[in-house]
């Protein structure tokens, strides 16, 4: 009879404590039913001077689960993950390289657990391994949101659930739905475990003592959205002092910072000169932890960010209420429409309290009725081809409730686009002519070519 061995590709702690948990849970079979190897792969633009998974506190608590650990930077050097993936041709050279390699017999069936099936280093190896069933998981706010790339039917076929964190009790997950692919909840207590587990590792760290002693009251996260090309490193820096501002407005005199893992050094000084000028004790927790690993040193009465995972498990998982800054504008600049941070950007605007609005910080409760109708327009809007199905459902929601949303949530040239309703007779003409143009434009193109 075949063994079996099971492949975890993951990229980040987070993910590694998703799939952690849903071990611990079962939802991979007995322990001793598989061979399990921890994939591990960095796909930071420059790999060579990112920080490794390797050494973030807990990593070592994960990979005790599992019998051997890889790195697919390694095995696939020197190329980049996000970029390599194998041509047609050598997919089966491919497949014996490895097998040989992390020790998989010939006859072996393999499981590949994969996040981000919609790109490297995911789709790589699931063209190298084409016969191996296929488990997706989602470790944040995406899964809520459309498959951002359309799949071809013989991999769509292959997967077998989507794993996820059920951080918006009943919000059902849109990613991977056209193909009728069944989500399935990792119990919120495994995942807790996980992340106490990994909190004990850290405890006595150098990096977290000071902080502790400090006795932050509030945490504010950051995301280095500068890095992603969605605001510039000056409009990021402004939004974390606006978070410290409106910390400091709601009685907050002892606040902590945890920045971005990819924040440059020095991306704190504005936020250190506006805690100088309200009074606040700011302290930079730059150390390679979760932020939920801070949360259960510091037991903080609130947690401030834009549009970041970490604000919604410090609500589901550690009962901290939660506020946001900056939904507006990221959502503004986001561009294009289908950008797959739209939807986790809706779902934090629509839930969370805005801190500079007046509003209470309160926890993440279930989801309101509104929110599912409203997040599955905006998917549609993002990818109306994969789900045309949800085209008149749309129509009918935006004719009685876009007047009720922030513009921002559906902007008019998108609407007009797609020829929803919100659209003005007047855009519509002009997009019409500017098509027209293109088509003409083309067709000149072509024929000088040809001549």
């Amino acid at each position: 009879m075949p063994h079996k061995t099971q492949i975890f590709q993951v990229s980040t702690l987070y993910g590694a404590a998703t799939l952690a948990a849903a071990l611990d849970a079962g939802l991979f079979g007995p322990r001793d039913s598989a061979r399990r190897v921890l994939l591990v792969s960095n796909n930071a633009a420059i790999p060579e001077t990112a920080l490794r998974l390797d050494e973030m506190h807990g990593y070592g608590r994960i990979t005790g689960r599992f019998d051997d650990v890889v790195s697919w930077n390694e095995a696939i050097r020197p190329h980049h993950p996000s970029a390599w993936g194998p041509r047609g041709n050598d997919v089966s050279l491919w497949q014996k390289a490895f097998r040989l390699a992390w020790g998989i017999g010939e006859r072996d069936l393999i499981e590949l657990a994969v996040e981000s099936i919609q790109v490297n280093p995911a789709r790589a190896l699931a063209a190298i391994f084409s016969e191996a069933s296929l488990h997706v998981y989602a470790d944040g706010l995406m899964s809520y949101g459309p498959t951002r790339e359309k799949l071809p039917l013989t991999l769509a076929r292959r997967i077998r659930r989507l794993l996820h964190l059920d951080l918006i009790p009943g919000l059902r997950p849109m990613l991977l739905s056209e193909f009728g692919v069944e989500p399935e909840v990792v119990p919120d207590a495994s995942f807790r475990a996980v992340l106490d587990e990994i909190s004990r590792e850290a405890a006595d760290g150098p990096e977290l003592a000071p902080v502790v002693r400090e006795k932050p009251t509030a945490v504010l996260l950051g995301q280095y959205l500068a890095a992603i090309n969605i605001l510039t490193a000056q409009e990021e820096e402004d939004l974390h002092v606006r978070m410290l501002t409106g910390a400091a407005r709601a009685g907050h005199r002892s606040v902590v910072f945890k920045p971005h893992p990819t924040a440059p050094a020095g991306y704190t000084a504005a936020l250190s000169k506006a805690a100088a000028d309200a009074g606040v004790r700011l302290t930079v927790l730059d150390a390679p932890l979760l932020a939920e690993t801070l949360y259960d040193h510091c037991a903080p009465e609130l947690v401030v960010g834009c549009f970041s995972t970490a604000m919604v498990t410090a609500s589901a998982y550690y009962r901290v209420p939660v506020a946001r800054v900056g939904t507006a504008l990221v959502m503004e600049r986001l561009k294009p429409y289908p950008n797959s941070n739209r939807v986790p950007l809706a779902v934090v605007d629509h839930l969370v309290p805005d801190l500079e609005g007046g509003r209470e910080p309160a926890l993440v409760g279930a989801a309101p009725e509104s929110l599912a109708p409203l997040v599955r327009a905006i998917g549609f809007c993002m990818q109306p081809k994969t789900y045309a199905e949800l085209r008149t459902p749309t129509e009918d929601w935006l004719r009685g409730h876009l007047s009720a949303v922030p513009g921002y949530y559906f902007p008019e040239l998108r609407l007009t686009e797609l020829g929803l309703p919100g659209s003005r007779p007047q855009l519509r003409a002009k997009l019409q002519v500017r098509r027209a143009r293109r088509v003409v434009r083309r067709a000149v193109r072509r024929g000088a070519g040809k001549k």
